[in-house]
């Protein structure tokens, strides 16, 4: 009897908490949403408080980094694309999302020490925390991802990229949740996030065209999830349409499947987090 229900437990198990991903974080900004904007208000000030040039900084830092690699790539070693294709166009749309990412995830592993003084001694929704690095870094990357689209396009292009930094919020909600708690639990992972991220940057198709990828090699990219990641941005603001069936399905697959192990481990982690920090 026990062997015929414990997989039905499991079942139900990583039902219930692949919709608690979804459901519980944004509940918690409903029901705490005077305190998620003052939070927001508080990072947005942090960032840019003692800089003369204030807000500046937002859009500047990450158009900094993005003409660095530009220059290098296409000034210095001129880099160039098969047919037609416009490297700086090429590179733009996928570079921007990418640091944007980037920025998050490495955030993420130290997002509770980080805010350990808000939260240590006071109640506190820990859920909140995750969904508003998020939030900050796609507050400030859409209309850079916007105005570079519509600059390299037309205006045809506004609803596309701002559909990508949309996916981007949604991708991230579960990577978040589980990399706040094992850059905590597992300082290590805090140590190597930044080395993955940069590596990831290469052997994902952002500096170059999947296309130039050497035969033997190109069944990788489908093992790549922030392959398929950029190949959908590509699609949707250069072509405007979605990319080819096997992307989308692996996308949601990949996405659904770490629904459920990131919250079940956040929320058996969460009442030692304050202990943690």
């Amino acid at each position: 009897m026990s062997i015929a229900i414990s997989p039905l437990i499991f079942l139900t198990g990583l039902i219930k908490n692949t919709i608690a991903c979804i459901r519980i974080p944004f509940k918690e900004v409903i029901a705490n949403r005077d305190l998620f904007i003052a939070l927001l208000k508080r990072d947005f000030t942090n960032r840019t408080s003692g800089a003369g040039l204030g807000a500046f900084w937002l859009l500047a830092q990450p158009a900094l980094q993005v003409v660095a690699f530009w220059f290098l790539l296409d000034v210095i070693l001129r880099v160039r694309f098969p047919g037609n294709v416009s490297f700086l166009d090429y590179f733009l749309i996928g570079m921007i999302p990418w640091v944007c990412l980037s920025e998050v995830m490495q955030r993420s592993v130290r997002l509770y020490g980080e805010f350990a003084a808000i939260f240590k001694k006071t109640p506190f929704p820990l859920a909140l925390l995750p969904i508003l690095s998020i939030t900050i870094s796609v507050i400030i990357y859409t209309p850079i991802y916007i105005g570079v689209a519509f600059i390299l396009y037309d205006w045809s292009v506004i609803l596309p990229a701002l559909l990508v930094m949309l996916i981007i919020f949604i991708w991230l909600i579960p990577v978040i949740y589980l990399f706040s708690v094992l850059g905590l639990f597992i300082r290590d992972f805090a140590q190597v996030i930044p080395f993955i991220l940069t590596m990831s940057m290469y052997v994902t198709p952002i500096l170059y065209m999947p296309q130039m990828v050497p035969e033997q090699y190109q069944f990788y990219l489908a093992y790549n999830p922030f392959a398929d990641l950029i190949a959908l941005f590509h699609s949707l603001v250069e072509q405007k349409q979605l990319p080819e069936n096997a992307i989308i399905y692996r996308m949601f697959f990949e996405w659904l499947l770490l629904l459920a192990p990131a919250w079940w481990l956040f929320n058996r982690s969460k009442k030692h987090i304050r202990e943690a920090v």
